[in-house]
Order: structure tokens, then sequence, then C-alpha cells
């Protein structure tokens, strides 16, 4: 643990998600591959030939791209956004509204139950458990894992996911709310994640203290220096009391 900054007395901890409290890419490389293996199968039940394409990002970036200049306010949504994409993909395949409409929400709700496919370690539960009785702990995400799923929504008294209603990090919309929630100042909340835009520069840019976890070296580098940064994430159990 190293500090870079004067850690002033925080009364609230906020927490990024993916690649914070797990390993995401893992994860993720999981899911693409059962959602390749998933969307042939469910496309022939519309009568759609898929033996020639392979549905893998490269085939629905196109749509990713075309929703998003449809509906701008969609990069603030990765669910809502990739809902949309399968949307598009599905009406260019040839399945009317009705039935694009269904099998987006369908791939995307077998998204989200493949990508919360996973279980944390005893310690990550005592961890929070330990920390909750310390200080009211908040989830802050641009992701859209399913913490009930996962087992660690008991641990947040508020989880603000990115949304159209809540603009995504590096914005400050989602730690702002956070603290209105808590009745804190933003001085008084500590922001803990692993990319230096959107959780360093975004809770910096906020008002807020932060720590920088870099673990498993997939967010963006620093670019400002945060309160502090930690090893591993149980080192704030040397900071709180």
């Amino acid at each position: 643990m190293r500090f870079y900054r004067r850690l002033l007395p925080f009364h609230a901890i906020s927490f990024d998600l993916d690649d914070t409290l797990y390993s995401n890419h893992p994860i993720m490389l999981a899911t693409d591959s059962k959602m390749v293996r998933y969307f042939p199968r469910i496309l022939a039940d519309y009568g759609i030939n898929t033996t020639d394409t392979i549905y893998n990002f490269r085939f629905w970036f196109p749509f990713r791209q075309q929703a998003i200049a449809q509906w701008p306010l969609l990069k603030h949504d990765v669910g809502l956004l990739r809902q949309k994409s399968y949307l598009l993909g599905a009406l260019s395949l040839g399945l009317n509204n009705i039935e694009a409409e269904e099998f987006a929400n369908a791939a995307l709700a077998y998204f989200v139950e493949q990508r919360s496919n996973f279980t944390l370690p005893q310690q990550t539960h005592d961890f929070l458990t330990y920390l909750k009785s310390k200080r009211p702990l908040v989830a802050i995400t641009n992701g859209n894992v399913d913490t009930d799923r996962i087992g660690i929504a008991p641990y947040f008294t508020h989880h603000f996911h990115a949304s159209i209603e809540n603009r995504l990090k590096p914005d400050a919309d989602m730690f702002n709310k956070t603290c209105v929630a808590l009745a804190i100042k933003p001085a008084q909340l500590l922001h803990v994640g692993d990319c230096g835009k959107n959780d360093v520069l975004g809770g910096i840019n906020a008002g807020c203290q932060t720590a920088w976890l870099n673990r498993y070296h997939v967010g963006k580098p620093l670019t400002v220096l945060p309160t502090l940064a930690l090893d591993h994430v149980e080192q704030l159990s040397n900071i709180v009391s």
C-alpha cells in the first residue's frame, strides 16, 4: 500500500466491481464463448441458417455502432446497448419486429446470467463483512453484473450502475448520487477501483478520495495520482477503525 495524497477521514467506501473485487477478464472470455454457441441454436428456432456465420463480437460490433448512432445516450447503459445491438442484428437477419425484440431480450438475459455465473472466495465475503461493520459500502459500476447472483448485494447500502439515468464513470453523476444518498461530502467518500480514468480521475474530479487497485492490469493507466494505491483490496482493512 502506497500513499500519494494525505488520507482525510472518510465516512463511506464505494467500490467498482469488475476487476476490483474479482478478475472479470476470464469471466467475459467464458461468457463470450457461451454466447457464440448460444446464437446459432436460438436463431435456428426462427428459421435462420447459421452455418456460415460466427456470431461473435465482430458480427455484433457494427450493430453496436449503429445503435449508438441512433441513440447516443445508450453509451451510458452497457446492458441496454447490448440489447439494442442484438435487436438491430436480428432485424438484419430477417426477423420481424416482435421476433427481434423477443430474441434480443432473451439473449441479453442469457448474457447477464452467464457473466454473473461465478462465485467469490470466502476471503472476499469475510473482508466485505468486516468492512461493512466499519463503514457504509456502495457499489458504483459501469457494468451489469448481477450482484444478487454472485452474492455480494447484501454488503452494499446502495448500488449505482451506469444507465440512461446514471451517466457512466468518469462522469461525476454516480459519485454525486452516492454522496447525496449517504448525506456526506464528496471528500468523505473513498472510492476504490482499477481504472485510472473511470475510477481515479472520475473520483477525483467529483471531489472524492480514491484508492487505486490495479491487481489485474486491465484498467486505463493513471493520469493523476490517487490518494493511495493498493496491492490487494484487503489492505483497506488497515485504514478503517
